[in-house]
């Protein structure tokens, strides 16, 4: 670990340099063509490193890219998987008011931190384990998605099928803090939106005619914001509200999209029941309960025999070529598990 290290810090200036290129090639999630011109940036970056890059074209969304690096060439004894994504938040533009820079030890700009820090990463540590000879025995694959920030709909599959290929799966995400905290758990994440029918009817003239949709959203919402456990990781939070057309009239349609939050498989499992066993509140009112979890919550239980694996290479980096290929094997059975439902 040291001979690495000793390699990366004089490299810190290279690093933000090419962070800096990163960052001012712009990659909103919805702007296919600029998440694409970032991409081909990123993947000529890979293939002058001698990586094998395909494309997953996507008609929508950007195109993710596979880079396949595997130095030592003969047959690979197994896969790791490092995971990533190229799009950000920011709509194109943002670098004119938010500009890239380096103060006081720390890069500022749109993606710097989440995640094109990452994806320069992962180029230097290709660098430096070239550099001191440190090459692994395992087939390394760095997946960069163009989805993430807006649920992975068109990576998703592509995510799974790599993961259940690879003996342990390495997400460049930003650690946790300014203490840089390795995150081993994380809440899974839904939506689910309840649509309210009523009768519509004249808020003056026949008032006893009417089903206030709007009052059977505000009564479910009052229903559902009590399932939320916050010492157990669970939330419930309506973030969007609709409907109604004018004051004088009983709305007949309204609808609430909630934010749900769980930080266990059973505890995700057991609100979605209670969401889909939701009924109508008023009168006359009729209620559907649209969408669920689309993202399960990782466990700490499920990753910490690797996260172990990890903290042992760190304290010992003699005893073990990278990756724990010599010393310290990842321990049976800790390949990647999906939590949760299965996908369709």
């Amino acid at each position: 670990m040291g001979s690495l290290l000793n390699w990366l810090r004089p490299r810190e200036n290279a690093m933000a340099r090419l962070l800096g290129r990163f960052v001012r090639a712009e990659s909103p999630s919805f702007d296919k063509a600029a998440v694409d011109r970032f991409g081909r940036i990123v993947a000529a970056e890979w293939k002058r490193r001698g990586a094998s890059v395909t494309f997953a074209r996507q008609r929508e969304r950007g195109d993710h890219i596979r880079a396949e690096w595997h130095p030592r060439g003969g047959r690979a004894s197994g896969q790791i998987l490092v995971l990533g994504h190229l799009d950000t938040v920011y709509e194109a533009g943002t670098i004119a008011h938010m500009p890239f820079h380096v103060s006081r030890g720390r890069a500022w700009g749109p993606g710097a931190f989440d995640m094109k820090g990452g994806l320069v990463i992962a180029l230097f540590a290709v660098d430096a384990l070239v550099a001191t000879s440190r090459l692994p025995e395992k087939r390394i694959v760095f997946l960069w998605t163009t989805d993430e920030e807006i649920g992975s709909k068109t990576s998703r599959r592509i995510i799974e099928r790599e993961s259940r290929r690879s003996d342990a799966v390495l997400v460049l995400e930003p650690a946790l803090g300014p203490e840089g905290r390795v995150k081993t758990g994380r809440k899974g994440v839904g939506e689910i939106e309840l649509i309210a029918t009523g009768r519509a009817a004249h808020a003056g003239l026949n008032p006893q005619d009417g089903v206030n949709a709007i009052e059977e959203i505000a009564l479910q919402i009052a229903r559902v914001s009590r399932w939320k456990e916050l010492r157990r990781g669970t939330t419930v939070c309506a973030g969007v509200i609709e409907g109604g057309t004018r004051s004088n009239v009983i709305p007949e349609h309204a609808r609430v999209l909630v934010d749900v939050r769980a930080a266990r498989a059973a505890d995700m499992r057991a609100l979605e029941r209670k969401f889909l066993a939701l009924r109508p509140i008023l009168k006359g009112a009729k209620l559907q309960v649209l969408g669920g979890f689309n993202r399960p919550p990782m466990e700490r239980k499920a990753s910490a025999a690797l996260y172990d694996v990890a903290r042992v290479l760190a304290k010992h980096p003699g005893g073990c070529d990278p990756l724990g290929e010599a010393r310290y094997r990842l321990p049976q059975g800790s390949r990647l598990r999906l939590p949760g439902r299965p996908v369709a």
